[in-house]
């Protein structure tokens, strides 16, 4: 079962866009997670792509970018996106860059207001993070947390640089957006054994699969789990399954199973109002 998603917003040349808020109070900090629904992308990509490193046209990626920069209410040059690798490197960001010169980093911190740290996926899992300062001042971060970046540790790089940014740790809050749900995502046997070895307790991460020398991976149960061990009261799980929900989501593994030539990916944004 999947949840419904909200609709934010509609325009006359395109479908509504559907949005779900992360869980943070917060009225100095915009923040959500977008659904593929609301933009002008077509065919395998329709329609809110805001993946520059797909194989749709680049005009219409950026026209999407437009789109979800006037809702979150920042200058499109601010709505910056990562060249994700899967790693644990999180950078501390205080302007932004070229959209076509893409750091290479799964996570990004900033306290500076009008930049929008997004991040992009398409079945790994989509973090935002809030926090204070002791003063009250904002301190926000955005991952990047498919299997291998979580594994490697993307999530607690997170937090360690919202810390040395001035975040109080028991003042962060942190929400895990759509991603492949448990029950889509089907691995290997061999799979758990670096997450087990890295934490015996993560062996209930994994429950059988109907097929031989298979389980099923909880990988937003496990980010949830990681974010918990370094100290956070507050993480929210959105239960929104990229793969089963076709019509609002991007999935990297439900193309492949089709043997389609791409995907698009949606896109998650939180930012410090100006």
């Amino acid at each position: 079962m999947t949840k419904a998603l909200h609709p934010l917003d509609s325009r006359p040349d395109s479908d509504q866009i559907f949005f779900e808020q992360a869980e943070f109070a917060a009225d100095a900090v915009f923040h959500g997670f977008f659904s593929r629904r609301g933009g002008v992308s077509k065919d395998i990509y329709a329609s809110l792509n805001c993946g520059p490193g797909s194989n749709d046209s680049l005009a219409k990626v950026n026209k999407n970018r437009k789109i979800v920069s006037e809702i979150a209410g920042c200058d499109p040059a601010h709505l910056l996106s990562l060249h994700q690798i899967h790693s644990a490197d999180c950078l501390v960001v205080s302007e932004g860059w070229d959209g076509m010169e893409r750091p290479q980093a799964d996570a990004m911190v900033s306290d500076t207001p009008g930049l929008a740290l997004s991040v992009l996926t398409a079945d790994c899992g989509p973090v935002l993070f809030h926090g204070t300062k002791s003063g009250g001042e904002q301190v926000i971060g955005s991952a990047h947390a498919g299997w291998g970046g979580a594994l490697k540790g993307v999530l607690e790089a997170t937090i360690e640089q919202m810390v040395g940014l001035g975040a109080e740790l028991e003042s962060i809050k942190a929400c895990v957006g759509p991603c492949i749900g448990q029950a889509s995502y089907e691995v290997q046997d061999d799979f758990s054994k670096g997450f087990i070895q890295e934490e015996d307790t993560a062996e209930r991460f994994f429950k059988a699969a109907r097929k031989d020398g298979h389980l099923m991976f909880d990988l937003p149960g496990y980010c949830a789990f990681r974010l918990g061990r370094v100290g956070l009261k507050n993480v929210y799980i959105k239960d929104l399954d990229t793969y089963f929900n076709e019509e609002d989501f991007f999935s990297y593994r439900r193309t492949t199973h089709r043997h389609e030539k791409d995907y698009g990916r949606q896109i998650s944004v939180i930012m410090i109002k100006p």
